[in-house]
C-alpha cells in the first residue's frame, strides 16, 4: 500500500506539527505518528519556551546564557537564528491557539508571566503553569486537523527511509545520488508494513531517553530518527552529549516524573538528608546553575552518602503561590502522599534530553538529498555540549519554519517525479516468532549497561565495556530482524541498539571532559584538541570498516 503526499512528516512534536501547517499552504502533507498523535516529547514538556520577551532582557543575554551553557561547542550562527528568531515564533504559537499565562500590569494590561530557569540571566520562559508542551501540543493539533491538507496516521511504526538504494533500477542510483522519497512504516492495527512517498521528508522523530534504565522521556523515545537517518547514511554528531535531568521524583509510584527546572528558578533550593544546601559549594549560581553542573553534583553527593535521592525544598515558597504555578507537580505529588508546600520532594537525575543527533545546516538539511531533522533528533549546533533550559521547544520552533522555507524551495523547484520503481515492503522468507522474551531482556540489558556504564559519570574502562556487550547484543538482534515479521517492539529495540553503539562511539572518541560529557580518565577540557563536534559521517563509517 503506498501513499503519496508532497511534504512527509515523522513525528508528532513541536517541529513536525509546526512543519506540516506551514509546509500545508504550499501543497499536500502526510504526518505518520507511532501512538497518539499528541504523543511525543514535546507533550511532557513541562517548563516552557526561553525567548527575549521582557524590557530588561536582550538577544545578547540570550545569545550568552546558550554559549555559556554549550562549553564552548555551540555554532553561533545557529544560536543567533534561534534567539533572534524567537519571539515571532511565539506569536505564531498564539496566533495557532496556544494559551501561555499571563500576569496583570499595575496599568491594568496584561502581559506574558516570564519565568526564569537554571542557566539564564533572565526571566525568559514563556510557560502555561507547569504543562506547557502539553498546552502546545493542544493547539498544534487542532490547527492540523482543522486543515484540509494535512491528513495525520496514527499507530504507524517508521522502520527505514526509502533511499535510492531501495530502487530496482540500481543504474539510477548514479544518476539521482543518495535522495530520500520517504519511509517504509508499519501499521501496527493492520499488521501491513506500507510505503509513504514524498519529495520531501522531515524526520521529527524526538529523542532518545528509552536508551537508558531512568529516563524523563515517554516510551516512544526510542531514537528512531538518529537510528534511521544513520543507516540511510546520514551523519550523525555529538551523541556523546545525553542530558540528565537533574530532578525526577524518586517515588516507587511515579517512575520517572519530571519535577520541572522551573522550580529551581521559581526559588527551590536542593539538599541532602541531613538537610545540608549543597548547590553553593559546586557553582556560584547553586541550585540555578547548568543542569549538568546539579546532575554530577546530585551524583557525587548520593556516591558520598550512599542515599538513594536528595531532596527539592519549595517549603519555605508562599504555598497558594506554588499551587498556582505548578498545579500538575503538586496535584501528582499529592496524589501519592506528597505536599511539596509543606515536604521536601525526593529526586533523582535520570535521561532527559539528546543534544546530539543528525548533523543539519540552518535549513535542517542533512547529508541526504530530500531530508530534512528538526528537534531533539537533529545536530544543528545550538547546544554544543549542554542544553540550556528551555532552548529545545524554540530550537524546534526556528528550525522548522526555516526546513519549510526551503522545503517549499526545494519542491518546488525540483519537479521531477517520485520514481515508480521502489518496491512494497519485502517480508519474504520472514517469520512469526514467538521468542519475544528475547526481546524484552534485551532492551533492559542495553538500558542497564548504559546506566551503569555510559550515564553521568563514565571512564574509558566502563565505556569499552558497554561497547563489547552493545555490539554483540546487536549482531544478534539485526540477525533476529532479518529473519522475522517486524513488530513494533522489535523496530524499536533494532533501534536503542542501534543508538546506545552510537552514544558509546562518540563518547570514546572524545579525549575530554566537556558539558554533558564527563570521563574520568579525561577529566579537564581540552580545547586545543576537542572543541569540536564528533562526527560519524560517510567517511567514518568507510575509515571504520577497514
Amino acid at each position: 500500500m503506498s501513499h503519496i503526499s508532497d511534504f512527509l512528516v515523522i513525528g508528532s512534536g513541536i517541529a513536525g506539527l509546526s512543519f506540516a501547517l506551514k509546509a500545508a499552504q504550499r501543497g499536500t502533507v502526510t504526518i505518520i505518528t507511532k501512538k497518539h498523535d499528541t504523543e511525543s516529547n514535546t507533550n511532557y514538556a513541562q517548563g516552557g519556551i526561553a525567548s527575549v520577551m521582557a524590557a530588561d532582557d536582550s538577544f545578547d543575554l540570550h545569545i550568552q546564557d546558550t554559549l555559556v551553557a554549550g562549553a564552548g561547542l555551540c555554532h553561533r550562527d545557529a544560536v543567533e537564528i534561534v534567539v533572534r528568531d524567537g519571539p515571532q515564533r511565539i506569536q505564531e504559537l498564539i496566533a495557532w491557539g496556544a494559551r501561555f499565562t499571563k500576569k496583570r500590569r499595575e496599568d491594568g494590561m496584561e502581559e506574558l508571566s516570564l519565568g526564569r530557569e537554571g542557566g539564564h540571566s533572565r526571566h525568559r520562559i514563556v510557560h502555561t503553569a507547569d504543562l506547557t508542551g502539553q498546552e502546545v501540543e493542544r493547539a498544534l493539533i487542532e490547527a492540523v486537523k482543522s486543515h484540509p491538507n494535512i491528513r495525520v496516521y496514527e499507530h504507524h511504526v517508521a522502520i527505514d527511509l526509502i533511499t535510492e538504494h531501495h530502487l530496482r533500477d540500481k543504474a539510477q542510483m548514479r544518476e539521482r545520488g543518495t535522495t530520500c522519497w520517504g519511509v517504509y512504516a508499519l501499521n501496527t492495527t493492520t499488521g501491513v508494513v506500507e510505503k509513504f512517498l514524498a519529495k520531501a521528508t522531515l524526520l521529527a522523530t524526538g529523542g532518545a531517553g528509552q536508551v537508558y534504565l531512568h529516563t524523563t522521556n515517554p516510551s516512544i523515545a526510542t531514537g528512531d530518527g538518529v537510528a534511521m537517518a544513520y543507516r540511510a547514511g546520514a551523519d550523525v554528531a555529538n551523541l556523546e552529549f545525553m542530558q540528565f535531568h537533574p530532578t525526577t521524583l524518586y517515588h516507587p509510584q511515579a517512575r520517572s516524573f519530571l519535577i520541572s527546572e522551573a522550580v529551581r528558578g521559581y526559588g527551590a533550593v536542593l539538599r541532602t538528608q541531613d538537610g545540608r544546601e549543597f548547590m553553593p559549594e559546586y557553582h556560584p549560581l547553586g541550585a540555578l546553575a547548568p543542569r549538568d553542573v546539579v546532575a554530577r553534583a546530585i551524583d557525587r553527593e548520593l556516591k558520598k552518602s550512599g542515599d538513594s535521592c536528595v531532596y527539592l525544598d519549595v517549603t519555605h515558597k508562599p504555598a497558594d503561590e506554588t499551587r498556582e504555578r505548578f498545579p500538575n507537580i503538586y496535584q501528582r505529588c499529592l496524589a501519592l502522599g506528597l505536599d511539596i508546600t509543606k515536604a521536601w520532594i525526593p529526586v533523582v537525575p535520570a535521561a532527559h534530553y539528546m543534544c546530539g543527533g543528525i548533523v543539519t545546516d540552518l535549513n535542517g538539511c542533512t547529508s541526504i538529498r530530500g531530508l530534512y531533522a528538526c528537534g531533539e533528533v537533529a545536530c544543528t549546533g545550538l547546544h554544543g555540549a549542554n542544553r540550556l533550559a528551555s532552548n529545545s521547544l524554540l530550537e524546534g520552533l526556528v528550525f522548522s519554519h526555516h526546513a519549510v522555507m526551503h522545503g517549499i524551495a526545494f519542491v518546488d523547484r525540483h519537479t521531477t517525479s517520485i520514481p515508480p520503481d521502489i518496491p512494497e515492503w519485502n517480508d519474504e522468507g520472514t517469520f512469526d516468532s514467538e521468542e519475544w522474551v528475547l526481546i524484552a531482556h534485551d532492551r533492559t540489558e542495553i538500558q542497564t549497561l548504559m546506566w551503569d556504564y555510559v550515564g553521568i559519570v563514565r571512564s574509558n574502562a566502563r565505556l569499552i565495556r558497554a561497547q563489547r556487550r552493545v555490539r554483540v547484543i546487536a549482531e544478534e538482534i539485526e540477525e533476529f530482524y532479518k529473519k522475522t515479521v517486524v513488530t513494533p517492539e522489535l523496530i524499536e529495540l533494532r533501534n536503542i541498539a542501534t543508538v546506545a553503539s552510537l552514544i558509546i562511539e562518540c563518547a570514546l572518541t572524545r579525549k575530554e571532559s566537556r558539558g554533558l560529557h564527563y570521563n574520568t580518565d579525561y577529566p579537564y577540557a581540552d580545547d586545543v584538541h576537542w572543541k569540536r563536534d564528533t562526527t560519524i559521517s560517510a567517511e567514518w563509517r568507510k575509515r571504520s570498516s577497514v
